[in-house]
């Protein structure tokens, strides 16, 4: 397990740096960031000098190696041209809203999903798996923008009973000074309703349709009939036995999810207004600042990449009779 975990954490390593170098390899293709720093009033001889003092006409592997020196010893990421602060900084005042999200979402994932799916297997041919399974096929046809709009038309235009667009009153958390959070307020968990399940509707059917599937596929496997053959009750066969190995695949594709779903709030944090990262990005875009979106990509990388790791050795812990190569 030990050789496992090594590997898996020189491949994050590799990871990351293989993400790093895309990303920064944008830099140089897309605009100026001198211009963007300094505007158009500055004539092209300051503009070169400027170039000079920031390292912007050295070799593009030295500038590389630089940032990933400065990243890795200081935790400097570069400054943003938008905000005029470190990206680091300006990252981290988004990441709560972001990260609350992401973890509100998640909840409502494993809230509905793993009844209802462990549901859907035992009773496939129930009404309620049927609508379950039909309603879960709408949901992965429909995109999470429109299913964002129609969310605000229905709870905060028609019927007026949640807010559309904000976090709502925050608080500061543990008086940290950087983390504002809107989960300890009435006002805030309000604002978090509809953004959270309209972003759920983008992981909720897969996880519904892939709990049912792989309990459907454990409970005909020999063990399960052999706990039936020796007389254990059904609530047994079915919450110990079969769905603790009905959880393993799901936990995989759950970590992998996560990841991909800080990536997928943009659209989410663009309908609602949402003051996170996404939106943070969208905002780099559209100002064209490069510094800030390579930033924005390395971070979100790291979680990424940290999020599938942890995973993968909480894998191999949960399940130990796993063969793991390089192990033994």
């Amino acid at each position: 397990m030990i050789v496992f975990i090594i590997r898996r954490l020189i491949q994050a390593i590799i990871v990351m740096l293989v993400i790093s170098l895309v990303g920064f390899s944008i830099k140089d293709q897309i605009g100026d960031p001198v211009r963007d720093l300094v505007g158009e009033r500055v004539t092209p001889a300051e503009r070169a000098v400027i170039a000079e003092q920031m390292g912007l006409n050295d070799p593009f592997l030295t500038q590389y190696f630089r940032f990933v020196k400065n990243a890795v010893t200081k935790g400097d990421l570069g400054r943003s041209f938008l905000y005029n602060k470190p990206n680091l900084e300006v990252i981290l005042r988004k990441a709560p809203a972001t990260i609350e999200l992401v973890f509100g979402t998640a909840l409502i994932i494993i809230v509905v999903s793993l009844p209802l799916g462990v549901y859907c297997a035992l009773r496939p041919k129930s009404i309620l798996s049927r609508f379950t399974m039909s309603f879960s096929t709408l949901g992965v046809s429909m995109p999470v923008f429109l299913t964002a709009i129609l969310l605000i038309f229905l709870f905060a235009i028609h019927w007026q009973i949640l807010p559309s667009y904000g976090r709502g009153e925050t608080v500061d958390l543990f008086g940290l000074g950087w983390w504002e959070t809107g989960m300890l307020t009435l006002d805030g968990l309000l604002h978090l309703i509809l953004p959270c399940v309209s972003l759920s509707t983008l992981m909720l059917p897969l996880f519904i349709r892939l709990i049912r599937s792989e309990m459907m596929e454990v409970l005909e496997t020999e063990y399960i009939k052999f706990a039936w053959a020796k007389g254990l009750s059904p609530t047994r066969v079915w919450m110990v036995h079969a769905f603790k190995n009905t959880l393993l695949p799901v936990i995989t594709v759950f970590g992998v999810q996560i990841g991909i779903m800080f990536a997928f709030t943009l659209l989410t944090e663009l309908v609602f207004q949402w003051p996170g990262m996404g939106f943070m990005f969208l905002e780099a875009v559209h100002r064209a600042d490069l510094s800030l979106l390579i930033a924005y990509l390395v971070v979100v990388a790291t979680i990424f990449t940290a999020v599938n790791t942890v995973v993968d050795i909480l894998y191999g812990f949960i399940n130990p009779t796993i063969r793991i190569a390089g192990t033994k």
